[in-house]
Order: structure tokens, then C-alpha cells, then sequence
């Protein structure tokens, strides 16, 4: 039975919206009195004020993402809050490079940022809580791999590629964007068909935390039934007997059929909410170059500290799933947002750079490049085994300081 309308479009979704928008105009109306240098005082409340106001949206948006990640069933589910996140955060970047001034890194430095966060931040906690609560957890190893191929290939492309073959300022040529932007396209799209269709299965849960076979559970602890009694239970357990109806599950196309209004409803709902915690994010950014720079932080910081921000609501539902033991689910968000993030910019940005005669310079720093490296020789070699565990995720989050560290380096 698909929700009403009323019971989607809550007082409390309304709240959150107009306080999202509502701050984000206001900024709008007041961006004279943030213009830099601004007093101290001023500054740290504006910032307080930003960062409460996308909390109160994340966890609506994290509210929404595990409505539609219900009723659509995964990878549909967790699809949804991905692309929806990444095509924000694409737009941004693509409204920097065609906004005034120089931006030539600004989609290497953004994309590296969220590699880091997402491999080694958010994966690494996620280990940590469902490895510290549930103990070794199962994930599907054949959807795992597909993740961890296209994120090897994509990050190759976009940050060692161009410093081997590329200029000597790390940017492709003309005639290298053009095949790079073709794969790279080409093989987003395709991992995308075969995720949403001939491969759907192989992004599911292997076995729910809780999950207890009959066979097992009936035999331990209990006397056998007679004959007679084994076939009376048998013949209870069976759908007639109950009144219902055997059915096979739902499709994803009847599933939009029978629920499209829900669905819509939610969809409009989740980005309408995303959308002021993308741009409250982008205007926060002055702020805290401004408040960054007075205490000597290095300038690479606000891009980290922007980057955690946007990817936040990724981060609140990634660590639910953690809880409630759904490693698989783990990945699909956050391997997921890695593959879309990555093949999805990395051709705007060179389109536009080749259509706005702009240097898009994509090669990394050596030692971002061995961070990289690292990062994902840990993944492949830990998701590669039957189980993970929290070891692994103490793993990736000292991956994580130590990419901290490099910034102040």
C-alpha cells in the first residue's frame, strides 16, 4: 500500500525546507555584511548557524533516502540519494569554472577531498560501527569488485593519467580530453545499466544481520514432531492456509507503477531538501577561507571541510546501514557516490574547460598519489575476503589522518 501524500509532505519537511531556504536567502539579502574581512563574532555565529541549519536538513534527507531505499529495494535505493548528491556537487563545480576568475584545480581538489572522505572516512567508520556491533559482516564480494575496478580505472584517469602523458602542468590536451571524456562516459553509463539491470542482484544484502534458518533455529533446543504434527506445521506454513496468496516479489517497474506518487513525492522532497545543503555548503566556503586563514590553516582545509559537509546526509544514512549490520548497503552508498562522483565530474569539468578555453589541470601531488594508492590496495585487499571487519576500518580512518596531515605539510 503506497503512503499518502499527507503522511510525506509532514509539518516537520516543511520545517526543514523553509529553514534551509530560508537561511540560504537570507545569506542572499545579508551578503554584504559577510563580505571579508568579517568581525570574529559575526563570523563564528554565521558559521554555527550554517552548520546547524544542514544538520537539521541532513537528517531529513537521510529520512527521505530510507524511505525510497525501502520501497525501492536496493541498489535502486541507495542509487537515489548517490546520483542525486553527486549531480549537485557537479553542478557547483561546474558553476565555479564558469563563474569569474582562475579555477584550473578546483575539480581536482574537490574530487581528491571526496576520495578521501568516502574511502577512507566514512567507509572506515562504518567498518568500525557495524564490525563493533554485529562483529565480521558479509558483503556481496562480486558487487564489491564491480565498485572497486571502476573507482581504480576512474581515479587513474583523473589524477595519474595526466600527469604522465599530460602537459607539464598536469592538464590533458585538446586531443586526450576528447577520448578520455568518450571512456569515461561510456563506461559510467555502462556500469550503470548493468548495476540497475542484468547485475541488480549482485549489489543486495548477502544475509541480513538476525537472519536465522528455519532448519537451524528448528533444531536447536526443541523435540522433533511427530509425522503427524510435521505436516500439520507444514501445511500451516503455506500461503492458502493463511488466507494469502503466493505471489513473486515485485519488480522495480511494477514497484514504480503501484507507488509512482510516493515515489515522485520523495524524490522532490529529497532533492528540494538537498539542494539548500549543497548551496548553504558553496556560500560557507568565504566564510571559512576567512576564518581559516586567520588561524594559518592551510587553504586545502575549507575544500576538506566542505566536502564532509556536502557528503553529509551520504554519511548519516552510510552509518545507519553500519548499525543495523547493512554492510552491502555500506558500499552501495559509498562506493557508489565514489564511481558517480568521479565519472561524472571528471567529463563536465573537461567539456566545459574545452568549450570555455580553460586549463583543467587534474594530476596530483605525490603524495596524495601514494595516499590514493594506498587507499585502494586497502579496499581491494579487505573487501576482497569474505567477511569485513572493524580492523579494516581502523585502517582507513589512519588513512585519513594521514591525508590530513599531508594538507599541513
Amino acid at each position: 500500500m503506497t503512503a499518502a501524500p499527507r503522511s510525506i509532505i509532514t509539518l516537520t519537511a516543511i520545517i526543514r525546507l523553509l529553514l534551509g531556504w530560508g537561511t540560504y536567502f537570507a545569506l542572499l539579502v545579508a551578503g554584504h555584511l559577510l563580505a571579508p574581512p568579517v568581525p570574529a563574532p559575526l563570523l563564528v555565529t554565521a558559521l554555527l548557524v550554517i552548520i546547524a541549519v544542514i544538520l537539521i536538513c541532513a537528517f531529513g534527507v537521510v529520512t527521505e533516502a530510507e524511505h525510497l531505499a525501502n520501497r525501492l529495494g536496493d541498489p535502486y535505493g541507495s542509487l537515489v540519494l548517490t546520483i542525486s548528491i553527486c549531480l549537485i556537487e557537479v553542478i557547483l563545480i561546474a558553476a565555479v569554472l564558469l563563474g569569474p576568475g582562475d579555477h584550473a584545480t578546483i575539480a581536482r581538489d574537490s574530487v581528491m577531498a571526496v576520495s578521501m572522505i568516502i574511502l577512507n572516512a566514512v567507509i572506515g567508520l562504518c567498518l568500525m560501527v557495524g564490525g563493533l556491533r554485529h562483529g565480521a559482516l558479509t558483503h556481496n564480494r562480486t558487487g564489491v569488485s564491480n565498485y572497486l575496478v571502476m573507482i581504480v580505472v576512474f581515479a587513474a584517469l583523473a589524477f595519474a593519467v595526466p600527469a604522465l602523458i599530460g602537459a607539464p602542468d598536469g592538464a590533458y590536451e585538446i586531443w586526450q580530453e576528447i577520448p578520455i571524456i568518450v571512456v569515461t562516459v561510456g563506461a559510467y553509463a555502462f556500469f550503470l545499466y548493468r548495476q540497475m539491470g542484468p547485475q541488480a542482484n549482485e549489489f543486495t544484502e548477502v544475509a541480513p544481520v538476525g537472519a536465522v534458518s528455519v532448519d537451524a533455529s528448528s533444531t536447536v533446543g526443541t523435540t522433533h514432531p511427530s509425522p503427524a504434527e510435521a505436516a500439520h506445521q507444514a501445511e500451516s506454513r503455506r500461503p492458502e492456509a493463511a488466507g494469502q496468496v503466493e505471489s513473486e516479489p515485485q519488480g522495480i517497474v511494477e514497484i514504480l507503477s503501484t507507488h509512482r506518487v510516493e515515489i515522485i513525492l520523495r524524490l522532490v522532497l529529497l532533492v528540494a531538501t538537498v539542494l539548500p545543503i549543497v548551496l548553504l555548503s558553496h556560500d560557507m566556503a568565504t566564510l571559512l577561507d576567512d576564518g581559516l586563514g586567520r588561524l594559518g590553516a592551510p587553504v586545502a582545509l575549507s575544500g576538506v571541510v566542505i566536502a564532509m559537509i556536502v557528503f553529509l546526509p551520504e554519511t548519516l544514512t552510510s552509518l545507519r546501514a553500519a548499525w543495523n549490520g547493512e554492510i552491502q548497503r555500506v558500499s552501495n552508498l559509498c562506493h557508489g557516490a565514489q564511481v558517480s562522483t568521479v565519472g561524472l565530474t571528471i567529463p563536465t569539468v573537461l567539456v566545459i574547460g574545452m568549450l570555455t578555453d580553460q586549463r583543467i589541470v587534474l594530476a596530483e601531488s605525490p603524495i596524495n598519489l601514494a595516499l590514493l594508492a594506498i587507499t585502494l590496495l586497502v579496499s581491494v585487499i579487505g573487501f576482497a575476503g569474505k567477511k569485513v571487519t572493524a580492523v579494516q576500518g581502523a585502517a582507513h580512518i589512519i588513512i585519513f589522518v594521514m591525508f590530513g596531515l599531508a594538507l599541513f605539510a
